[in-house]
């Protein structure tokens, strides 16, 4: 098995590669470009790999002059860099290949917090479900850690060096609000919390998979993959709620995101529009809606 670790250069993610430094193991970096540090950070993963003869591969968010970037833009091109990674390495070698991330405990609990705040589904609920392996959330090992206490105790007593970002402490961003609002529980009260969010998300991952397997029955999906042919007709008699998940499932499988509302959108277009007429998803890739089909 060899092992992408997605590492930063922060402190999660450096006592990641710690623990799996010698397994087989290649390094990815993303660097966005987004701060005056981001190039330091690069370095200085490079540097640590160099030391540890680790092979390092890295990854560039494109950003045009004075171009602001969303959050889930730069998630959505750290990913694609991250699975082409993948994609390359098996062409490599006919070893299977799994990324990991350095997502923990209390990444969970600020991301459940989020979801919830903007109106989530139940899919809100189980956030970090993909083939991505997160050994700080999904290893049952008691020595490995599993919240952002932990991996600061492991990397004080490793003396594990890492960068700090910055922009990690700018109240601009929800998800640092929320962090430091959730930092002044009790350290009893906050255990609990992440305990109790760490049950729902199992319980919700459990059955979002049994949904996506009974959905998978309902089409070939190598088939889908092969022609993207969607029949208009697999909606009409759906429940709103279930005809989105098919919907989303479906997409899903083209490797194509959509928001909630953009969903709906879609939905809505499948449904509703008048032969011919088309429809943008992201890229401006424009699908034409027939009278019976469309085609991804």
């Amino acid at each position: 098995m060899r092992k992408i670790l997605s590492v930063s250069g922060g402190v999660d993610s450096m006592v990641l590669f710690e623990l799996f430094k010698n397994d087989n193991v290649v390094v990815a970096h993303f660097n966005h470009k987004l701060r005056p540090s981001a190039d330091e950070d690069e370095k200085f993963v490079k540097e640590i790999c160099r030391k540890n003869n680790v092979r390092f591969e890295v990854g560039y968010l494109k950003v045009k002059p004075g171009e602001k970037i969303s959050e889930e833009r730069a998630r959505i091109e750290r990913y694609n860099f991250l699975n082409n990674l993948k994609n390359r390495l098996e062409l490599e070698s006919p070893e299977p290949v799994e990324i990991y991330t350095a997502h923990h405990l209390d990444d969970l609990t600020e991301t459940v917090a989020i979801n919830l705040l903007r109106g989530t589904s139940w899919r809100g609920l189980t956030p970090f479900s993909s083939d991505i392996h997160r050994p700080f959330l999904q290893d049952n090992d008691i020595l490995k850690p599993e919240s952002k206490a932990d991996i600061l105790t492991f990397a004080a007593r490793n003396h594990v060096h890492f960068r700090q970002d910055p922009t990690n402490f700018e109240p601009d961003f929800l998800r640092n609000r929320i962090r430091e609002k959730l930092s002044t529980l009790e350290p009893e009260k906050k255990y609990e919390l992440n305990q109790k969010i760490k049950a729902l998300w199992k319980a919700q991952t459990k059955l979002r998979k049994e949904i996506e397997i009974a959905l998978s029955e309902l089409v070939d999906e190598e088939e889908f993959k092969e022609q993207g042919i969607i029949k208009r007709e697999w909606f009409f008699d759906l429940d709103e709620k279930v005809a989105l998940e098919f919907l989303r499932y479906l997409l899903n499988l083209k490797n194509i995101s959509l928001t909630g509302p953009k969903l709906k959108d879609f939905l809505i277009a499948i449904k509703a529009y008048s032969p011919e007429k088309k429809f943008n998803l992201p890229n401006n890739k424009l699908i034409t809606i027939h009278k019976t089909y469309l085609k991804i």
